[in-house]
Protein backbone atom coordinates (compact mmCIF):
# COMPACT_ATOMS: atom_id res chain seq x y z
CA UNK A 1 0.00 0.00 0.00
CA UNK A 2 1.78 3.71 -1.09
CA UNK A 3 2.74 5.22 2.54
CA UNK A 4 1.05 8.27 2.02
CA UNK A 5 -2.79 9.54 1.00
CA UNK A 6 -1.37 11.47 -1.48
CA UNK A 7 -0.09 8.45 -3.13
CA UNK A 8 -3.31 5.91 -2.49
CA UNK A 9 -5.61 5.37 -5.43
CA UNK A 10 -9.88 6.77 -4.39
CA UNK A 11 -10.51 3.00 -4.37
CA UNK A 12 -7.48 1.98 -2.09
CA UNK A 13 -8.09 4.99 0.36
CA UNK A 14 -11.90 4.42 0.78
CA UNK A 15 -11.59 0.48 1.52
CA UNK A 16 -8.68 1.69 4.21
CA UNK A 17 -12.04 3.48 5.31
CA UNK A 18 -14.36 0.89 5.13
CA UNK A 19 -11.92 -1.40 7.38
CA UNK A 20 -11.41 -2.13 10.63
CA UNK A 21 -8.35 0.13 10.47
CA UNK A 22 -7.95 2.94 13.10
CA UNK A 23 -6.83 5.40 10.27
CA UNK A 24 -7.91 7.08 8.21
CA UNK A 25 -10.56 8.48 9.84
CA UNK A 26 -12.73 11.57 10.73
CA UNK A 27 -9.89 13.77 11.23
CA UNK A 28 -8.42 12.93 7.57
CA UNK A 29 -12.16 12.55 6.03
CA UNK A 30 -12.71 16.27 7.15
CA UNK A 31 -9.28 17.41 5.53
CA UNK A 32 -9.59 15.75 2.53
CA UNK A 33 -13.54 17.47 2.38
CA UNK A 34 -12.04 20.77 2.67
CA UNK A 35 -9.42 20.25 0.08
CA UNK A 36 -12.42 18.54 -2.13
CA UNK A 37 -14.22 22.28 -1.63
CA UNK A 38 -10.71 24.14 -2.25
CA UNK A 39 -10.59 22.21 -5.98
CA UNK A 40 -13.83 23.29 -6.46
CA UNK A 41 -13.36 26.93 -6.15
CA UNK A 42 -10.11 26.90 -7.66
CA UNK A 43 -11.99 24.57 -10.91
CA UNK A 44 -14.61 27.39 -11.07
CA UNK A 45 -11.41 29.75 -11.15
CA UNK A 46 -9.85 28.05 -13.99
CA UNK A 47 -13.54 27.95 -15.87
CA UNK A 48 -13.42 31.74 -15.61
CA UNK A 49 -10.35 32.98 -15.90
CA UNK A 50 -9.76 33.97 -19.44
CA UNK A 51 -13.01 34.59 -20.54
CA UNK A 52 -14.35 37.82 -22.32
CA UNK A 53 -17.44 38.45 -19.94
CA UNK A 54 -15.09 37.82 -16.71
CA UNK A 55 -12.20 40.25 -17.56
CA UNK A 56 -12.91 42.82 -14.98
CA UNK A 57 -12.53 40.59 -12.17
CA UNK A 58 -9.87 38.14 -13.73
CA UNK A 59 -7.11 39.66 -11.71
CA UNK A 60 -9.00 39.23 -8.55
CA UNK A 61 -10.26 35.59 -9.77
CA UNK A 62 -6.57 34.82 -10.52
CA UNK A 63 -5.90 35.99 -6.88
CA UNK A 64 -8.82 33.42 -5.79
CA UNK A 65 -7.62 30.94 -7.55
CA UNK A 66 -3.96 30.86 -6.39
CA UNK A 67 -5.08 31.07 -2.25
CA UNK A 68 -7.66 27.99 -3.06
CA UNK A 69 -4.68 26.03 -4.13
CA UNK A 70 -2.40 26.69 -1.49
CA UNK A 71 -5.67 25.50 0.93
CA UNK A 72 -5.86 22.09 -0.87
CA UNK A 73 -2.17 21.35 -0.67
CA UNK A 74 -2.70 23.01 3.08
CA UNK A 75 -5.63 20.52 3.56
CA UNK A 76 -4.30 17.73 2.04
CA UNK A 77 -0.80 17.71 4.16
CA UNK A 78 -3.29 18.00 6.78
CA UNK A 79 -5.18 14.61 6.15
CA UNK A 80 -2.29 12.56 6.67
CA UNK A 81 -0.68 14.67 9.40
CA UNK A 82 -3.68 13.48 10.49
CA UNK A 83 -3.04 10.17 10.39
CA UNK A 84 0.61 10.16 11.71
CA UNK A 85 0.02 11.94 14.67
CA UNK A 86 -2.59 9.33 15.86
CA UNK A 87 0.12 6.93 15.06
CA UNK A 88 2.17 8.43 18.13
CA UNK A 89 -0.71 8.96 20.35
CA UNK A 90 -1.44 4.79 19.68
CA UNK A 91 2.41 4.37 20.20
CA UNK A 92 1.85 6.56 23.27
CA UNK A 93 -0.56 4.69 25.15
CA UNK A 94 1.56 1.80 24.61
CA UNK A 95 4.17 3.01 26.24
CA UNK A 96 5.36 1.22 29.65
CA UNK A 97 3.80 2.05 33.11
CA UNK A 98 5.41 -1.07 35.48
CA UNK A 99 6.95 1.96 37.65
CA UNK A 100 5.90 4.93 38.71
CA UNK A 101 8.35 6.82 36.62
CA UNK A 102 6.92 4.66 33.43
CA UNK A 103 3.58 5.65 34.18
CA UNK A 104 4.55 9.58 34.76
CA UNK A 105 6.59 9.28 31.49
CA UNK A 106 3.76 7.49 29.57
CA UNK A 107 1.59 10.31 30.96
CA UNK A 108 3.45 12.94 29.77
CA UNK A 109 3.87 11.33 26.30
CA UNK A 110 0.28 10.98 26.07
CA UNK A 111 -0.79 14.78 26.68
CA UNK A 112 1.92 15.82 24.31
CA UNK A 113 1.09 13.95 21.74
CA UNK A 114 -2.63 14.63 22.40
CA UNK A 115 -2.19 18.34 21.95
CA UNK A 116 -0.74 17.81 18.72
CA UNK A 117 -3.75 16.05 17.67
CA UNK A 118 -6.00 18.77 18.71
CA UNK A 119 -3.76 21.26 16.85
CA UNK A 120 -3.70 19.49 13.41
CA UNK A 121 -8.24 19.57 13.43
CA UNK A 122 -7.90 22.85 14.68
CA UNK A 123 -5.92 24.22 11.62
CA UNK A 124 -8.11 21.92 9.63
CA UNK A 125 -11.21 24.16 10.29
CA UNK A 126 -9.24 27.29 10.18
CA UNK A 127 -8.36 26.24 6.52
CA UNK A 128 -11.39 25.36 5.69
CA UNK A 129 -12.79 28.87 7.15
CA UNK A 130 -10.58 30.58 4.82
CA UNK A 131 -12.24 29.30 1.85
CA UNK A 132 -15.84 30.62 3.03
CA UNK A 133 -15.13 34.47 1.29
CA UNK A 134 -13.36 32.98 -1.47
CA UNK A 135 -16.86 31.49 -2.56
CA UNK A 136 -18.60 34.01 -1.33
CA UNK A 137 -16.68 36.13 -4.06
CA UNK A 138 -17.36 34.02 -7.07
CA UNK A 139 -21.19 33.14 -6.12
CA UNK A 140 -22.40 36.03 -7.56
CA UNK A 141 -19.92 36.91 -10.34
CA UNK A 142 -18.86 33.25 -11.84
CA UNK A 143 -21.06 31.93 -15.01
CA UNK A 144 -24.44 30.74 -13.96
CA UNK A 145 -23.50 27.66 -15.10
CA UNK A 146 -21.19 26.38 -12.90
CA UNK A 147 -22.67 28.14 -9.67
CA UNK A 148 -24.00 24.73 -8.19
CA UNK A 149 -19.82 23.89 -7.85
CA UNK A 150 -19.62 27.18 -5.68
CA UNK A 151 -22.62 25.83 -3.61
CA UNK A 152 -21.22 22.63 -3.17
CA UNK A 153 -17.72 24.11 -2.21
CA UNK A 154 -19.63 26.35 0.52
CA UNK A 155 -21.25 23.05 2.08
CA UNK A 156 -18.24 21.03 1.84
CA UNK A 157 -16.23 23.75 3.73
CA UNK A 158 -18.66 24.39 5.92
CA UNK A 159 -18.87 20.77 6.96
CA UNK A 160 -15.01 20.30 7.08
CA UNK A 161 -15.16 23.21 9.77
CA UNK A 162 -18.15 21.22 12.19
CA UNK A 163 -16.31 17.80 11.11
CA UNK A 164 -12.93 19.41 12.17
CA UNK A 165 -14.16 20.95 15.33
CA UNK A 166 -15.62 17.71 16.63
CA UNK A 167 -12.46 15.95 16.43
CA UNK A 168 -10.46 19.12 18.02
CA UNK A 169 -13.25 18.38 21.10
CA UNK A 170 -12.68 14.61 21.64
CA UNK A 171 -8.83 15.49 22.15
CA UNK A 172 -9.31 18.65 24.35
CA UNK A 173 -11.43 16.22 26.59
CA UNK A 174 -8.22 14.05 27.91
CA UNK A 175 -6.18 17.09 28.00
CA UNK A 176 -4.91 18.12 31.66
CA UNK A 177 -3.30 21.50 30.25
CA UNK A 178 -6.96 23.57 30.96
CA UNK A 179 -5.03 26.89 29.64
CA UNK A 180 -4.35 25.24 26.38
CA UNK A 181 -8.07 23.65 26.22
CA UNK A 182 -9.18 27.36 26.93
CA UNK A 183 -7.07 28.74 24.03
CA UNK A 184 -8.64 26.02 21.54
CA UNK A 185 -11.99 26.89 22.38
CA UNK A 186 -11.47 30.65 22.18
CA UNK A 187 -10.35 29.78 18.32
CA UNK A 188 -13.19 27.61 17.59
CA UNK A 189 -15.32 30.43 18.92
CA UNK A 190 -13.81 32.97 16.67
CA UNK A 191 -13.55 30.78 13.44
CA UNK A 192 -17.23 29.70 13.42
CA UNK A 193 -18.28 33.43 14.37
CA UNK A 194 -21.11 33.89 11.68
CA UNK A 195 -19.78 31.09 9.76
CA UNK A 196 -23.56 29.20 9.24
CA UNK A 197 -24.97 32.63 8.35
CA UNK A 198 -22.18 33.51 5.60
CA UNK A 199 -22.32 30.12 4.01
CA UNK A 200 -26.50 30.29 3.62
CA UNK A 201 -25.87 33.50 2.18
CA UNK A 202 -23.79 31.95 -0.85
CA UNK A 203 -26.23 29.20 -0.63
CA UNK A 204 -29.27 31.63 -1.16
CA UNK A 205 -27.50 33.28 -4.00
CA UNK A 206 -26.84 30.23 -5.42
CA UNK A 207 -29.91 28.94 -5.51
CA UNK A 208 -31.13 32.70 -6.47
CA UNK A 209 -29.06 32.27 -10.06
CA UNK A 210 -30.18 28.84 -10.73
CA UNK A 211 -33.72 29.59 -10.55
CA UNK A 212 -33.10 32.65 -12.54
Amino acid sequence: MPDTLNEQTLNTFLAALASSAPTPGGGSVASLSGAMAAGLVSMVCSLTIGKKQFAEIEGEVRGIQGRAEGLRRELQALAQEDMEVFGRLSAAYKLPRTTDADAASRQAAIQKVTQAAAEVPLRTAQAAVALIPLCTFLASRCSRLIVSDIGVAALLARATVQSAVLNVEINLSGLEDKIFVREARARIEDMIIGLGEEAEGILKIVRSRING
